[in-house]
């Protein structure tokens, strides 16, 4: 059962989203951007001795780090075809918890190296740190023995005690969050600095996803435009071979009015056989004519006169489909069948600095006052299509010449691949 092409629903194009390569590059390049900060401002303030510690642990946290970005993304892709406010209104909330999420991970990791950072200072000051049951901070004070007033110096005088004072009291609550939440604001500026990014290349990807449907577009308007005047053709030039035929039969002639409908079944299975919006052979539309002068012969047996130039290199030019038939149709009409002397009709190509030249001429009286109508609409229809084929890189002329008629087109010279010499690859 046919179709019609014109209810089909068309699939819809998938959303033009970012690759998970190109996504996960950029998370990598950002997270390794922190990793090499990070560590070479550390290593201007800290002791060598702990970089070691503080690389491995910042090399987790930095794989963390790119795994709970993947997971932000995956929350914004759901806002990829939202408007620009909504995306970067997603990205501020949902930013915070996945930066939540990297601070607690940060501090975690390094809680043990406060520790560690506190008896490397110790050491290099030779100084006793330590922490009491609440977790405060002490640092022992030497404290020289003082005998009371008005007595002697003690023998022990120069014995020292040592004193513990408070440097730094125990992390409360609210320290806690102080430092997360500390930590987390540098990270969650770094996750909305990715998103930036994120939606640069999503709004790239969009917009090469719309020039690419754009020139689909163009293209399917292009075809139609194409395909309508191709159509406009033929239905003319059916009504011109009806008549014809039509005029043979009732006035008795028989054996012409048959070979006339043979040669019409040629043409038009000829004609038929390619799809209105292809190119053909610059051989198959001269054939094509000649099937068509053919039909005209039977009507204008005497007058009408037929030349064919085509040089075997330019057989397999590509032209699109009938676009002779206006111009053929013209000289005949307005050559052939007003005059009682033969008119030859002379159809040539040749090609002149990479561009191929067809002309379709006669020697016929010109054009007569008053028939410019019919005339014009046929030059519109070959100009117009070949405009939406080639676009304005074209020539097109049609005016009388000494001793009749012409008509010149001028487009790009294009030969099949196997075809191309050399100079024209």
């Amino acid at each position: 059962m046919a179709t019609n092409p014109l209810s089909d629903t068309a699939p819809a194009e998938p959303a033009a989203t970012v690759s998970f390569r190109t996504v996960l590059f950029s998370m990598v390049v950002l997270w390794a951007t922190y990793f090499v900060l990070t560590t070479f401002r550390s290593s201007l303030v800290l002791d060598l001795n702990l970089q070691l510690e503080l690389g491995w642990r910042r090399v987790v946290i930095t794989a963390l780090g790119i795994a709970l970005t993947i997971v932000l993304w995956l929350l914004l892709r759901l806002f990829d075809a939202r408007p620009l406010w909504i995306k970067i209104s997603a990205a501020i909330a949902l930013a915070i918890p996945v930066a939540l999420a990297i601070g607690q991970i940060n501090q975690w990791m390094f809680k043990d190296m406060e520790l560690a950072q506190e008896q490397l200072y110790a050491k290099k000051y030779n100084i006793n740190l330590r922490r009491d049951e609440s977790g405060n901070l002490l640092v022992d004070v030497p404290v020289r023995r003082v005998s009371p007033a008005g007595q002697p110096p003690a023998e022990d005088s120069d014995v020292v005690d040592s004193q513990a004072v408070m440097i730094a009291p125990a992390e409360t609550y609210s320290d806690f969050w102080r430092k997360l939440l500390d930590v987390a604001l540098g990270r969650y500026f770094l996750l909305l600095a990715w998103a930036s990014t994120y939606f640069a290349l999503l709004a790239g990807v969009q917009a090469r996803a719309s020039q690419r449907r754009e020139e689909q577009f163009r293209s399917a308007a292009k075809a139609a435009e194409l395909r309508s005047l191709r159509y406009q053709v033929n239905p003319h030039f059916l009504f011109n071979t009806l008549n014809s035929l039509s005029a043979l039969v009732m006035t008795g002639k028989a054996d012409s009015a048959e070979r006339m409908i043979q040669t019409i079944s040629r043409f038009y299975r000829h004609s038929l056989a390619t799809e209105p919006t292809a190119d053909v052979s610059l051989r198959d539309e001269f054939d094509l004519q000649k099937l068509y002068l053919d039909i005209e012969a039977v009507r204008f047996p005497t007058r009408l006169v037929t030349a064919f130039d085509l040089p075997l290199d330019l057989e397999e030019c590509r032209v699109p489909g009938i676009i002779l038939q206006p111009l053929v149709e013209n000289s005949v009409k307005y050559a052939v069948s007003p005059v009682s002397r033969p008119v030859t009709i002379t159809l040539a190509a040749r090609e002149e600095f990479d561009r191929l030249v067809i002309t379709v001429g006669d020697d016929g009286p010109g054009v007569p006052q008053g028939t410019t109508h019919g005339f014009g609409i046929g030059l519109a229809n070959v100009r117009d299509r070949l405009e939406a084929r080639f676009g304005p890189d074209i020539g097109f002329t049609s005016a009388p010449v000494p001793g009749g008629y012409c008509t010149e087109i001028r487009i790009p010279l294009s030969r099949p691949m196997s075809q191309q010499s050399p100079r024209h690859a």
